[in-house]
């Protein structure tokens, strides 16, 4: 009974340890206030798991197996308009492929747009009948939401040996608003918080609109597909073309169907290998290595 009692308590130390919930510095957010606590549930209209409300940044953690551990880090902005995160399919998802893979994964919850108790029901709302009011409360929102992926990268960099991680080898990835925030942390690094990487997954260059890049522009992968329901195709044919223009390294992967928010779904159709495109870039880069259990 002893030896079973030490077994799950080492058990369950080690799944702490992988899944543990760091918090991140918080400001104010001038004229916006919360009144519905942060939430996660299954959304019927998005057909996956959701978190809305996020008042105070967190990441969770998971750590790759120390023994296919690459030292590389990817910390995951999910998507979801800044009214919610697509916290499964866009976040820990994600997050567990990349663990398969040596690659420590650090999923962000951002600071989100207030809404009632249903974001995706507030924003189809808010999108169909005042989109102009939309775009103000995203903008209102955005500039913390980006602070937040910027003190991600620094927490994560400060505490890299603690996490088996390389500072050198940091990137960020979002999905749609979670890749408005990655543009964003892209165009407002410092030396502390640059990251490494970028890869903005479908990104909404609506909400953060396409600039030069930054003279020491990191890498960057963009994913797309050309029949993004949100026309989000031209924007990612843009932001390449911006990291073009200033001889910056990039990749672009336009796939001909896929839609919108595909994450981790699986439709039967090539974007559904987005991820292990991924995977090969940051081999071809050197910003990973290969590994296997």
């Amino acid at each position: 009974m002893k030896v079973l009692f030490v077994s799950l308590t080492l058990l369950c130390s080690l799944t702490l340890c992988s899944q543990t919930v760091v918090e991140l510095p918080q400001s104010e957010v001038p004229g916006v206030t919360w009144t519905v606590a942060e939430k996660e549930y299954y959304s019927t209209i998005w057909q996956t798991e959701v978190v809305t409300n996020v008042t105070k940044p967190t990441m969770q953690v998971f750590k790759a197996d120390s023994e296919i551990n690459t030292g590389t880090a990817v910390i995951i902005a999910p998507g979801g308009g800044l009214y919610a995160l697509s916290i499964e399919n866009e976040g820990n998802l994600v997050a567990k492929w990349l663990n398969e893979k040596g690659i420590n994964a650090f999923v962000l919850r951002y600071r989100l747009v207030p809404t009632g108790e249903d974001g995706t029901a507030d924003i189809a709302k808010d999108w169909g009948e005042t989109p102009d009011m939309m775009y103000e409360k995203v903008a209102s929102v955005m500039p913390h939401s980006i602070q937040d992926g910027l003190n991600a990268i620094a927490h994560v960099r400060e505490n890299a040996v603690r996490y088996g991680v390389h500072p050198d080898k940091i990137g960020f990835m979002g999905f749609s608003a979670g890749g408005a925030v990655t543009m964003g942390v892209g165009y407002a690094y410092d030396s502390v918080n640059k990251p490494n990487f970028l890869v903005p997954v479908y990104p909404w260059t609506d909400a953060m609109p396409v600039k030069p890049a930054k003279a020491d522009a990191p890498p960057m992968l963009i994913v797309c597909a050309t029949d993004d329901p949100l026309g989000l195709a031209k924007g990612a044919v843009e932001l390449y073309s911006a990291w073009i223009a200033t001889q910056k390294s990039v990749a672009l992967h336009m796939f001909a169907k896929g839609g919108h928010g595909f994450g981790m779904k699986q439709q039967g159709l090539p974007s559904d290998h987005w991820i292990e495109r991924f995977y090969e870039w940051a081999l071809t880069q050197e910003l990973t290595s290969s590994t296997s259990k």
